[in-house]
């Protein structure tokens, strides 16, 4: 079922071409504005309204787009699974990880992720910040409802971008290219290159992750551990390490701005001797007035380091 008439190959090459120059367009220009945008705000309800807008987007752009493409490329999904499997070193990594090999392995795994975690968020507190891996420090909640936020944005990432880059993404390609490795791998590719707003490092490593997804879908079959893998990956970064290493779940969102938080996170090339000390503020929230001053004080007005290119 890979083989395609010619005529379905070239409106599936037409597709994806038009779907991934989109894609990467909309990630240059458009994500690094809005992100840019983001980074100068010190209002929590702008931060919240954005985090909402690039929700709905979400929704719309990965969600809708890659029900769509599945729907047009249904027969594909499954034989594409199948041949992929069915590749010699991906078959033997399959019946080694059969017979509980692999549910032991993946129980290991999450074990090993929570005790890296715990091991994070101790050594975050006692080092003045966590180190984050590309430009994603204004990101991090900085209260109790962006918080709820980023909990929403990791939950549709791990359903709508999976649905998308692992399932209907690939199975267009694979009408193109007919050969399952390239169609999976293309597809990893574009889910790094939407990353482009997090600077080189960012794209890097969320190309490998994207590769990682797709090696336990290939492997396990499942894509709904998959989805839930990506949400649980996204969750740790939005939610418990905001909450844990900088206890943002107990700041109100107020309009009046709280005390600033403890910690600051470090970007992956900033040295550890250049940590702020323990009353250090909160990402971005060294330039917000003093306790008790009115958030509109503090609307939008934007800092010579905010502009300035990122880290990575």
């Amino acid at each position: 079922m890979l083989e395609a008439d010619p005529l379905t190959r070239i409106i599936a090459a037409v597709a994806a071409v038009g779907l991934i120059a989109a894609f990467i367009v909309r990630a240059r220009q458009k994500d690094r504005r809005q992100f840019r945008r983001f980074r100068r705000y010190r209002s929590t309800a702008k931060r919240q309204q954005m985090m909402k807008r690039w929700l709905i987007e979400s929704l719309v752009l990965f969600g809708l787009t890659g029900a769509a493409i599945l729907i047009a490329t249904r027969d594909y999904v499954e034989p594409l699974l199948v041949a992929t499997q069915q590749l010699a070193p991906i078959a033997s990594v399959r019946a080694w990880l059969g017979g509980g090999i692999g549910v032991a392995l993946l129980a290991a795994t999450l074990v090993a992720l929570v005790i890296l975690t715990v091991a994070g968020v101790r050594s975050a507190r006692k080092e003045g910040g966590v180190i984050v891996v590309g430009d994603i420090a204004a990101l991090l909640p900085r209260n109790r409802p962006e918080l709820g936020w980023g909990a929403a944005l990791s939950i549709n990432a791990g359903v709508s971008e999976e649905l998308l880059f692992r399932l209907a993404l690939p199975a267009l390609l694979v009408i193109v290219t007919g050969e399952p490795l390239s169609a999976f791998g293309l597809a990893a590719l574009v889910f790094g290159l939407l990353h482009a707003y997090q600077g080189p490092v960012g794209v890097a490593v969320t190309t490998l992750v994207g590769l990682a997804f797709t090696a336990v879908y290939v492997l396990s079959g499942s894509i709904l551990l998959v989805m839930a893998l990506h949400a649980l990956f996204d969750l740790r970064t939005l939610v418990i390490i905001p909450a844990a290493v900088y206890r943002v779940h107990e700041v109100p969102g107020t309009v009046r701005f709280p005390k600033p938080l403890p910690l600051a996170p470090r970007t992956i090339d900033e040295p550890a001797d250049s940590a702020q000390p323990a009353d250090s503020t909160h990402p971005a929230d060294s330039a917000q007035p003093a306790d008790g001053a009115a958030e509109a004080d503090a609307s939008d007005a934007p800092r010579a380091s905010d502009d300035a290119a990122p880290a990575s």
